[in-house]
């Protein structure tokens, strides 16, 4: 049972990671209608942005606590992921919204690029070289027989914190009224005074300052970042998005949770190899029993 249960908790801090990255993806179709394929590659900035943050802050009193170097990480990779995340939607997606949507895909993949390409320019020789990331915590706590790693709990700590944020700023606030009527309707939002281009830019700045707060958790859970780290965690959120109805916070936070139990239950199970496979597989299946995801809405679109 003990394994099982390592196992348990192992899922829910890989979910909690993949739901941070998946509520980027699912705020911004859920406005917009566009797949933010870069948004993975905000998701690498925020890592590095957060890797740098606790190199600078090494030998100062701010370095010296691992909760305070944490804190400054997680800061500095959230505000450098929102304006990053905000200056990408102004320069290359705000004069697109007009145009056919496979216009602004292709604008979003070429965004991806140039981020993976300009952070290994940045870096210099060691370019696309995985970087090791700082290990904050090395206590652990032991749990009915399983073994909780500090870092596991900060992870689930941070995660569900954020989450619970972002549904209070979506629900209780202002801004949050206006992110769900311009998403309801567009044009009747700018009708009632709403400015839709900064609802537009605040939603992009809270779904990346998630991204870079996952970045940093997700150094911290494997230990290693790279220029390319975005691709595959990026993808697995989308797909976690998908299938939790991609335009709904909470299918996005459900379909991150199940995304990280089925990979580790296949991993568990002594199918490490299909670990990546099966969300992709579940992707499939997904789409051809209920396309408009868990959480979905089915609508039909006007001819």
């Amino acid at each position: 049972m003990d394994v099982w249960l390592q196992q348990l908790l192992n899922a829910i801090s890989l979910g909690a990671i993949y739901a941070l990255i998946a509520l980027g993806y699912t705020m911004v179709y859920g406005i917009i209608k566009l797949i933010n394929f870069a948004h993975g590659d905000v998701f690498m900035v925020g890592a590095f942005l957060g890797y740098y943050a606790m190199l600078l802050v090494d030998g100062t009193p701010l370095g010296a606590n691992p909760w305070t170097k944490l804190l400054v990480a997680l800061l500095v990779a959230m505000v450098g992921s929102t304006l990053l995340g905000v200056t990408i939607e102004r320069v290359a997606y705000r004069r697109l919204r007009n145009s056919p949507r496979l216009a602004a895909l292709t604008t979003a993949i070429g965004v991806s690029f140039l981020l993976e390409y300009g952070t290994i320019y940045l870096r210099g020789a060691q370019g696309a070289q995985p970087e090791a990331y700082p290990t904050l915590f090395t206590a652990h706590l032991d749990l009915f027989g399983a073994t909780l790693k500090m870092d596991a709990l900060v992870i689930l700590v941070t995660s569900f914190l954020l989450m619970i944020v972002l549904q209070f700023i979506v629900q209780n606030t202002q801004t949050g009224r206006a992110m769900r009527a311009v998403s309801f309707d567009m044009d009747a939002a700018r009708l009632m005074g709403i400015s839709v281009d900064r609802t537009i830019s605040v939603t992009f700045a809270l779904g990346s300052a998630l991204g870079g707060a996952a970045g940093v958790v997700y150094g911290l859970y494997y230990t290693s970042i790279d220029p390319f780290m975005g691709l595959l965690p990026g993808l697995k959120a989308f797909i976690a998005a998908v299938v939790g109805g991609i335009g709904s916070i909470p299918g996005a936070m459900v379909g991150g949770f199940l995304i990280g139990l089925l990979e580790t239950g296949v991993s568990a199970l002594g199918f490490s190899l299909f670990r990546d496979a099966v969300a992709f597989i579940v992707l499939i299946l997904i789409l051809l029993v209920r396309p408009e995801g868990i959480f979905g809405e089915h609508v039909r679109e006007k001819v």
